[in-house]
C-alpha cells in the first residue's frame, strides 16, 4: 500500500540571509566551491575538482535546454511599455522545439505587466535588429482571461528563435531583485545549451566548463544529454502548509532513442546534473509503468502519480524496454511528453544515484527534492553551507550529493 506522503511545509523552511544569495556569477564558471555529501560525511571541493569525485562507469545527465530571453517589450501607440512574458506555445504546435524554429506567426500563454492598459483589437509593435535588418514585430491579445497572445513579424525566413533572440531580456530569477546586464545573456546559459525553449536556466550545469567535460571524458565518464524545459513555475513558492496541494508546475521533456538505449545499457551509476535532470529521468521510469499497466500511452506524468497504488512496478530496464517497444511500434525516433512529478521524502529513486545541484531557496519543491534523495539530511548540509560561506541560489555554489 503506498499513502500519499504527509509533508509540513513548515519542516522544510532554513534562515537564508540575504548575503549569502549570489546576485551575480563568479568569472570563472569552475571555481565554485563543491560540497561533497556521501554516507552522511562532507567535505568541500571546487568544482574543477569534479572529475575526481566521479566513479569510473558513472553515466552523467545533462540537460541540454537552452535558455530564451523570454521577457518581451512592446509599445503602444501612446508610447506605454507592455511586457510580455513567453510561458507556453499555443499554436501552430505546443511543442517548444518545433516552435522556435517557425517561421510563421505564433501563439503564446504568457505573463503580461500593465495588461490592464493593452485594449481588446490593440496591436503591439515592437522591433528585432538582425543581421543589420530591423524587423517589425507585433503582438495581438487573443485571449485576456488566458493571457494568449499572437506573434506576428510578417517574414517567412526568419524562425521565431532569431526573433527572440535579437529582441528579448534574459529573465533573470525574481530573487535576484536586480536589472539584467550584458553578462547575464551567456553566464545565465550552460556550455553545452542547445535546444531553444526554456525561461530559466538548469542552474546545476552553469558551473560545467569545456575543460571540465573534457576531463570527464578524459576518465572514461559516459555523458548523456536529454531536453527539459525549464519552465516559470519552477520560481513558484509553496504557499500551502500541506504541501502536496501545491499546484505542481508542468514541464516540457524530448526523449530520445539514444536516450533510452544509454540508460539500458548503463551497469554503473546514474548522476543527474540538476533537478531538471533527475525529474527527466525520473518520469521516464513512471512512463514505461503507465504503458506497462495500460494506462494510457499519453507522454504525462501527474504530480503524484509515483504515490499512487499500482498494479505492477517493473525494474528500470524493464521500463525502459516498455518506452522503447511503443516507440518501434509507433515508429518514433523521439517523444515529447510533459511532467509535474512532484519528488518529496518519501519518494523511492529508481533511476538516480547521485545529484549534482546548487542550494536553493527555503521552503521550495527543490529543497524537498533535495530532502528526498538525502534521506532526510538536507539540514545538516545546509548548515555546513551555510557556516562554510557558500553562495546560494541560481548562481551561487554547488553540491554533490550521493543516494
Amino acid at each position: 500500500m503506498i499513502e500519499k506522503p504527509n509533508i509540513k511545509l513548515s519542516d522544510y523552511q532554513y534562515d537564508l540571509p540575504d548575503e549569502k544569495i549570489a546576485r551575480f556569477p563568479l568569472q570563472k564558471r569552475d571555481n565554485s566551491k563543491l560540497l561533497h555529501f556521501k554516507a552522511g560525511n562532507i567535505n568541500h571541493f571546487h568544482f574543477y575538482d569534479l572529475p575526481g569525485l566521479i566513479p569510473e562507469d558513472t553515466l552523467m545527465v545533462f540537460n541540454n535546454t537552452k535558455v530564451i530571453p523570454a521577457r518581451l517589450i512592446f509599445q503602444r501607440e501612446s508610447g506605454a511599455k507592455i511586457e510580455i512574458f513567453l510561458l507556453n506555445p499555443v499554436s501552430p504546435t505546443t511543442e517548444i522545439n518545433k516552435i522556435m524554429i517557425s517561421t510563421q506567426p505564433v501563439s503564446w500563454e504568457t505573463m503580461i505587466g500593465n495588461l490592464k492598459k493593452w485594449k481588446d483589437g490593440e496591436i503591439l509593435r515592437g522591433e528585432a535588429i538582425i543581421q543589420g535588418k530591423q524587423i517589425s514585430v507585433q503582438a495581438e491579445l487573443l485571449d485576456r482571461t488566458n493571457r494568449k497572445v499572437k506573434f506576428d513579424w510578417g517574414n517567412t525566413d526568419i524562425p521565431f528563435a532569431s526573433i527572440v533572440e535579437a529582441s528579448g531580456e534574459v529573465p533573470l530569477p525574481p530573487y535576484l531583485h536586480r536589472k539584467v546586464t550584458e553578462e547575464d545573456k551567456p553566464r545565465y546559459q550552460t556550455v553545452y545549451s542547445k535546444k531553444e525553449g526554456a525561461v530559466a536556466a538548469p542552474t546545476a550545469g552553469l558551473h560545467f566548463t569545456d575543460e571540465v567535460l573534457k576531463n570527464l571524458d578524459r576518465k572514461g565518464i559516459k555523458t548523456d544529454y536529454l531536453t527539459l524545459h525549464v519552465g516559470a513555475g519552477t520560481f513558484q513558492p509553496i504557499k500551502d502548509e500541506e504541501v502536496t496541494n501545491h499546484p505542481m508546475h508542468s514541464e516540457q521533456l524530448v526523449i530520445k532513442r539514444e536516450n533510452l538505449e544509454k540508460l539500458l545499457e548503463q551497469n554503473g551509476k546514474i548522476v543527474a546534473v540538476g533537478t531538471t535532470s533527475m525529474r527527466s529521468l525520473e518520469s521516464i521510469f513512471w512512463y514505461g509503468v503507465k504503458l506497462i499497466n495500460n494506462k494510457g500511452k499519453d507522454f504525462f506524468i501527474p504530480k503524484l502519480f509515483p504515490y499512487e497504488n499500482h498494479a505492477k512496478l517493473p525494474d528500470l530496464k524493464d521500463s525502459i524496454k516498455a518506452i522503447l517497444q511503443f516507440m518501434k511500434e509507433e515508429n518514433k525516433e523521439e517523444i515529447t511528453g510533459s511532467t509535474e512529478i512532484f519528488i518529496m521524502p518519501g519518494y523511492n529513486f529508481r533511476v538516480c544515484d547521485g545529484l549534482l545541484t546548487n542550494f536553493h531557496q527555503p521552503g521550495s519543491t527543490l529543497i524537498l527534492l533535495v530532502a528526498a534523495f538525502t534521506k532526510g539530511q538536507w539540514k545538516s548540509i545546509y548548515q555546513e553551507a551555510l557556516a562554510q560561506r557558500y553562495r546560494f541560489l541560481s548562481y551561487g555554489d554547488s553540491s554533490l550529493l550521493w543516494k
